[in-house]
């Protein structure tokens, strides 16, 4: 049975935009506003999910209501079709409401981070899910005590279970891993410890760690958060005060490496002891089984990335030219090569993109045409919201996307990485019943990043200015640099660490460091002068510590959108429509499948070798691009 939950039913944008999100363009950013000033057409309007307070205490009631309700179908699913059939569909209408009681305060909290009653209200909803986990961890092992025949004889002769079909089946793949009832409520129970990493390394990165602040040529003192870190590399044009702030920054996790160290080798062993618990040979086959998506896959990117790497490095070493460097460093990566005043104020950005996706054809264009025009989008940064960039589902009203607009090119190619994933959402939840609408990680950033791409073509075809041209080109390599070659990097890493754990290998602060800095290395080869106090980046990148696993997926769902776009845009007429359809038909299929088969599908076969190297290629040739161009400008 799927499973809401808080984790579940987090927005699944969020992740990789907060991982990726670049710093604002410190011109043009704008001091936050009150949020009382803001026109009404820019702000969410939470209405639709609930009217007001009271109607979504009257709903966590009627939630609270129906779990005890499921509680009492236990032992009830021998008796028949119908009765797995009222067991389901209790467990959707209790998801349903899971969705609006958890996104009502979820989302007024984030964009009044300030107001306490609300957070009050969110943690009482965590709580209610927890008791949710807790009181239905009785229902996959009765069911797995069903002969299988018997519940296919069930399925052929019972119309109404048809929706249910996938997520039922798909338990029982799972047979062989899943616990009697007394193992899994004792793994339920345990939920809460194997959090605590995660929440010492929050703890660590946040309230304990002491930031150094230096003294620049300018006369200002910065304090080296990361955000103000991120910004200076971005806007300072001194390598060596780069060089300098690179260096302090790092060291503050570098002053903490060992407990670091302890933490994540905290990390790895749950996953190892997990996996072995339900009978994994290794940590990575238990991390992928659930989407049923082949250790291959993983394998696979990493290797042929690795052997793929020279394009990047290309980028690499056009940027050293480009920026006059002797040598070039990791801390270069962020300076801009030309500066533009160029600004996308939210109206203009918003007929941008959707002229954009024109050639996905007329019934897209206007689904994402009602979703802009108001009341599902919260546009502009405002005293107390939460920075960066999401798309949240609501089912059965909608998604509702967050933003922090601030006129930049960036600000509107985020708009359009958002509005994808709203899309996808919207199509899932047009044409999936309850059962199969939420779609997988494994596929989400592939609609967001093929609007990215649709954006981009369009704005270039709108312009021959080679300085527009240039900055519009050098933001994909820098999509492609960070949201593929590194999200691959970084997987690599993952995989390693696990490795050492399952081999009973030695894991230290020490050994980590050197991993990561073989691995900076290893794939920018002699186009990058690695400094030693890289080693202690892998400290810095919360996922590892947050989310093991999970980080390969945003390259592979690029490597996706590369190969899907240019199926959809290159070659004869006919071939372009079939693999728009195709498409199309991804977006809607929620997670009626695993998604290994629905981009199958949709013509992207990620065990082998073409989608990554369509990435590749694309870099190749953006850096091409670039090389012309930039000859161009004077």
């Amino acid at each position: 049975m799927r499973r809401p939950s808080s984790f579940a039913l987090a927005p699944l944008s969020l992740a990789l935009c907060a991982l990726l999100a670049m710093p604002s363009d410190p011109v043009l950013a704008a001091s936050p506003r009150p949020r009382a000033e803001i026109p009404a057409e820019f702000k969410w309007d939470f209405s639709p999910i609930y009217p007001d307070w009271a109607a979504w205490e009257t709903g966590m009631a009627e939630m609270e209501r129906r779990m005890d309700a499921f509680a009492k179908l236990k032992g009830t699913l021998a008796q028949g079709p119908q009765a797995l059939l009222a067991a389901y569909r209790e467990f959707d209408e209790i998801g349903k409401l899971q969705y609006r009681v958890y996104r009502y305060p979820q989302l007024q909290r984030d964009v009044d981070t300030r107001e306490q009653s609300i957070t009050g209200r969110f943690q009482r909803v965590g709580a209610l899910f927890a008791k949710f986990d807790a009181a239905t961890s009785w229902f996959a092992p009765e069911l797995l005590t069903l002969p299988e025949a018997t519940v296919r004889g069930w399925l052929d002769s019972t119309p109404a279970l048809a929706p249910y079909r996938f997520p039922l089946l798909d338990e029982f793949r799972k047979r062989a891993h899943v616990l009697d009832e007394k193992g899994e409520r004792i793994l339920s129970l345990a939920g809460p410890t194997n959090q605590a990493p995660r929440t010492v390394y929050e703890e660590l990165s946040t309230s304990d760690i002491r930031f150094p602040t230096l003294e620049f040529s300018d006369g200002k003192s910065v304090k080296l958060t990361p955000g103000a870190y991120a910004a200076l590399l971005e806007s300072n044009p001194n390598q060596a005060e780069r060089a300098r702030a690179a260096e302090a920054h790092l060291q503050a996790y570098g002053a903490n490496a060992a407990t670091y160290g302890a933490i994540y080798k905290g990390v790895l062993e749950r996953d190892w002891f997990v996996a072995q618990a339900r009978g994994f040979p290794n940590t990575l086959q238990a991390a992928l089984f659930g989407d049923a998506i082949p250790p291959a896959v993983v394998e696979n990117l990493v290797a042929a990335t690795r052997a793929g790497a020279e394009p990047l490095r290309r980028y690499i070493r056009l940027r050293k030219k480009l920026l006059g460097l002797e040598e070039y460093h990791t801390y270069d990566n962020f300076q801009p090569l030309f500066r533009a005043d160029k600004t996308y104020p939210y109206p203009q950005a918003r007929v941008e993109v959707l002229e954009s996706v024109a050639p996905l054809g007329q019934a897209y264009v206007e689904r994402y045409r009602r979703f802009v025009q108001g009341g599902r989008i919260d546009v502009y940064e405002s005293e107390g919201k939460r920075s960066g960039a999401y798309s949240a589902g609501v089912y059965g009203v909608g998604p509702y996307l967050l933003l922090n607009h601030n006129d930049t090119l960036d600000a509107m190619f985020t708009l359009a990485h958002e509005a994808g994933h709203a899309m996808h959402t919207v199509l899932s939840y047009e044409n999936q019943p309850f059962a199969t609408a939420s779609y997988t990680i494994f596929v989400a950033e592939v609609a967001s990043t093929t609007n990215e791409r649709f954006l981009l073509e369009h704005l270039l075809q709108k312009t021959s200015d080679p300085r527009e041209r240039f900055l519009l080109l050098q933001h994909a390599a820098d999509q492609i640099m960070q949201t593929f070659y590194t999200q691959v990097m970084f997987a690599d890493f993952e995989l390693q660490a696990h490795r050492l754990v399952e081999q009973g290998q030695p894991l230290t602060a020490e050994v980590l460091g050197d991993v990561y800095l073989q691995l900076l290395k290893d794939y920018y080869g002699d186009a990058l002068t690695v400094d030693d106090f890289y080693k202690h980046t892998w400290a810095r990148i919360s996922h590892f510590f947050n989310s093991p696993y999970y980080v390969y997926q945003y390259a592979t769902c690029f490597a996706s959108s590369a190969q899907l776009f240019k199926a959809m845009t290159l070659g004869p007429e006919a071939q372009r429509k079939t693999a728009t359809a195709r498409y199309i038909e991804l977006l809607s299929s929620g997670g009626n499948e695993h998604p290994m088969t629905q981009l199958q599908k949709a013509g992207v076969d990620l065990t082998q070798h073409a989608p990554i190297q369509a990435v590749i290629d694309q870099m190749d040739e953006l850096v091409t691009r670039m090389e012309q161009e930039a000859r161009k400008i004077r």
